[in-house]
């Protein structure tokens, strides 16, 4: 059947289904959704369930275009009469090509109302369809600046969604019925992750990022037949958005793909942030720049963002769920449902099966399961982390120590994820009086990666969203905390007075850290705090294995005189008894398990631990390797 004849047949079902007087003037697939065109959007939005029934019985993402539209201006005014001052509505962009008005505001959740009951009022007021965000309580120059791009290229991205909702639901011409995984890098080590998801009608790729401890074989094998040419890829998923698992997406525009970037909301401003990012500090090394700016806009242009629980179409024979891994802002376990109930699968990029300051625990039930591909960073016999209020309170023994002699305190961390974490330990400290009240210098992509976490809180704990909205305490916003902006601040921080400082890079391979280890390593009155995973080959694991000179830069090397402190406990990935405990609650019980994204004798280690007490079939994959699932 081609895509006409199927569009026919849906357009039919839908008349089929609304009630007498609306009218639908036409239907399109649109990246994901089916579009539904109609001159009556008032009438659509007077039904409240009709939606939600069509898309039960179609069986797709449904979203509603309105083809007959009030005027912006006179829009304007009835939205703000519909929608209670408390609101705080602080922008209104209207777009005619696709009839959506989005809405940005302080409270979203005051514009939407209860079960959608305001969002349904503004369409009968108006006619057009509102889509409602969050304004970022502390103002983020990367979502103000993907807000705007995105608005810039509304009518490329309107042919490039058609184009890919006709391939989405393209006819499954295929007979056969098998599914493969290539393993094209992150197996039995720790980085550029990407694996290759095959059926005979799909080619799905799970994550491109980069290995970060500088080796020459930094890329995964992008270049292998099974993956050639690349403009034969269905989609592209992210699970989240740290490098070692997104950096290298752009390239993938470079060389010829030109489909769908899958991601939640918050990995796609964080994964363009960090990219860019990623791009200076090669450039201030002198290294070769695998893509430009103009590829990470290619990405941005061609990204689409799911909410965790969506199930969605992303090929012929393949739906995708993300689902909360607990491990960064956004971070999604992958869980891909293969033809008509043939196969289940998920990937879980990198997770915490702990509850965190920021996070909720791992997702560990799925509708169906058979394949298991598991991250092991700390799967290892001897990897257990202590409790997180025990890695606090060592934090606060160190930072009182250090303080306490005069010195100041660097903690080396990751700009998503980790930094966030120790900075919420550390307001909390100082409030409750365990550290002494000093200023918290951060430096690098910190400020910018928190100011995200506050545009999406709908995405960290319960605990933490209470605080913010309930009690009006938002510690991202405490008064301690100082971005360090400039030069001149920073070198006025490495001779003040004593101090917290949180820098990127978290493995100290590049970025401001370097700086402050070159001021500060030879003063063993200052320490060094590590609270993140130090990769194999990193600056930061041979500082933290006892180096004591250490290279910096091709002609430099520095003493390192400061103390070295690891505070375990502050990761976000599971350790080894939490890693046997989600495996022991996932449901339903997977068929298969793969360990990945750890050093050879962890995934090894782990694999056979896991077959020993659940008796699952386990393996420790290499890269290059093809599993047949079925």
């Amino acid at each position: 059947m081609v895509i006409e004849e199927r569009l026919k047949e849906l357009r039919d079902k839908i008349n089929e289904k609304v009630p007498a007087g609306i009218t639908v003037s036409q239907v399109e697939f649109e990246g994901p959704e089916l579009a539904i065109y109609t001159d009556d959007p008032k009438r659509f939005a007077d039904e409240a369930d009709l939606i939600r029934i069509l898309a039960r019985d179609l069986r797709k993402r449904i979203v509603i275009r309105p083809t007959i539209l009030e005027e912006p201006e006179k829009a304007v005014n009835d939205i703000k009469s519909v929608v209670p001052e408390g609101a705080g509505i602080t922008d209104i962009f209207f777009d005619a090509d696709t009839g959506e008005v989005l809405i940005e505001a302080e409270k979203p959740g005051v514009v939407i109302g209860k079960n959608g009951a305001t969002l349904r009022e503004i369409t009968k007021a108006i006619g057009w369809t509102p889509k409602v965000v969050r304004t970022p309580p502390i103002e983020s120059t990367t979502v103000k600046q993907v807000r705007q791009f995105m608005r810039s290229v509304n009518d490329e991205r309107k042919d490039f969604l058609r184009t890919i909702g006709r391939r989405i639901h393209r006819e499954v011409t295929n007979k056969d019925q098998w599914v493969r995984v290539t393993t094209l890098g992150c197996c039995r080590e720790v980085g550029r992750a990407a694996f290759l998801l095959s059926t005979p009608e799909s080619k799905v790729l799970i994550d491109c990022g980069e290995k970060p401890d500088n080796s020459n074989n930094g890329t995964p094998y992008l270049y292998v037949p099974e993956i050639h040419p690349l403009s034969q890829l269905d989609a592209v998923v992210l699970t989240h958005a740290h490098l070692d698992h997104c950096a290298l997406i752009p390239l993938l525009y470079k060389y010829g793909y030109e489909g769908p970037v899958y991601s939640t909301p918050p990995t796609r401003d964080l994964s363009s942030m960090l990219q860019l990012d990623y791009l200076e500090v090669i450039r201030k090394e002198d290294k070769k720049i695998p893509y430009t700016s103009a590829d990470v806009r290619n990405y941005l242009k061609h990204s689409i963002v799911l909410n965790y629980g969506s199930v969605t179409d992303i090929a012929p024979d393949i739906k995708l769920t993300f689902h909360n891994a607990g491990h960064i802002l956004g971070s999604a376990i992958a869980h891909f449902h293969l033809g008509d109930g043939l196969y289940n699968i998920a990937f879980t990029g990198d997770f915490n099966y702990g509850k965190s300051r920021l996070f909720n625990p791992a997702v560990s039930t799925f509708p169906r399961l058979e394949a298991l591909f598991m991250e092991s960073t700390y799967g290892g016999a001897n990897d257990m982390q202590p409790a997180r209020k025990d890695a606090e309170e060592k934090l606060y023994e160190t930072v009182n120590t250090v303080l306490g002699r005069g010195g100041k305190v660097i903690i080396p961390a990751f700009a998503v994820g980790r930094s966030q974490e120790v900075m919420l330990a550390l307001e909390e400290g100082m409030r409750l009086g365990k550290i002494p009240n000093v200023k918290i210098y951060l430096d690098g992509m910190i400020k910018e990666a928190t100011a995200i976490h506050t545009t999406y809180p709908e995405y960290l704990n319960s605990d933490l969203r209470n605080l913010i909205f309930r009690e009006g305490l938002n510690p991202f916003l405490a008064e301690c905390f100082v971005q360090v902006d400039s030069n001149e601040l920073r070198e006025k921080v490495m001779v003040g007075d004593p101090c917290v400082i949180i820098t990127t890079s978290g493995m100290m391979n590049g970025g401001p850290v370097l700086d402050y280890l070159h001021n500060l390593a030879g003063d063993e009155k200052n320490a060094l705090v590590f609270v993140g995973y130090q990769a194999d080959g990193t600056l930061g694991r041979r500082i933290q294995k006892g180096w004591r000179e250490v290279p910096l830069g091709r002609r430099e090397t520095i003493v390192i005189n400061l103390e070295i402190v690891t505070v375990d406990g502050f990761s976000g990935h599971s350790d080894r008894r939490q890693l046997m405990n989600y495996v022991g609650h996932v449901q339903p019980h997977p068929e298969k398990i793969f360990t990945i994204h750890g050093d050879e004798n962890k995934t090894i280690d782990l694999a056979s631990s896991l077959y020993k007490r659940y008796h699952i079939e386990t393996h420790s994959p290499m890269n290059l390797e093809t599993y047949r699932m079925i």
